[in-house]
């Protein structure tokens, strides 16, 4: 075969070479890039892990949303309220509306419940407030998926605990009095006592 007497074999196997080499460097960098993305994962798996086996695992705020929700659902089951409260407030403003749900009605889960067992020894001072927060979570969480049917039903549960009446507005002229004591507690049922 012959070639044309302007081209030389060793001309045209350099820039197919380049070409080559430039190819398998890509494909190493890609390589590389999913070997540190799947290595990147598996980090956040084993924390996971760790929260969902019961190991107190300490995770930073810049750690993905489901990480997030791993260590918030730990401390909740041990009621720790008040540390996974910004946890799930982080959660709720990433771009993950399914896992901001699942955090919103986690907590709201946990805060009824801790509600129920005051009311269960008969504290009904400390579970107002976290009936309140309760379905304040369950809302944002309604807000976020409006056909959350499970949230929908603790919403209602929660709403026939602690009542939501209406609060009147006074005049300027009403503050200057004494507020007048409240007689009934916000929890429905009927008072104990003589007529």
């Amino acid at each position: 075969m012959s070639l044309s007497p302007g081209l030389d074999p060793a001309r045209l196997r350099r820039p197919l070479t380049l070409l080559l080499a430039a190819l398998l460097l890509s494909a190493a960098g890609l390589f590389a890039v999913t070997v540190a993305r799947l290595a990147f994962h598996a980090g956040w798996n084993r924390t996971i892990a760790g929260l969902a086996a019961g190991r107190d695992l300490p995770v930073v705020d810049t750690a993905p949303a489901r990480v997030l929700l791993a260590r918030a659902h730990f401390l909740m089951i041990r009621d720790r309220l008040d540390e996974a409260q910004p946890l799930v407030d982080r959660i709720a403003r990433t771009g993950e509306p399914a896992i901001a749900v699942a955090a919103l009605y986690d907590l709201a889960n946990a805060r009824l419940a801790l509600a129920i067992s005051h009311l269960e020894r008969m504290q009904i001072d400390p579970a107002v407030p976290q009936v309140r927060l309760a379905k304040a979570a369950y809302r944002a969480a309604l807000t976020r998926d409006p056909g959350f049917y499970d949230g929908k039903y603790n919403l209602d549960v929660a709403m026939r605990l602690v009542r939501d009446f209406p609060q009147i507005e006074g005049s300027a002229q009403d503050e200057t009095q004494e507020a007048p004591k409240r007689l009934w507690t916000d929890l429905p049922g009927l008072p104990r006592g003589l007529p």
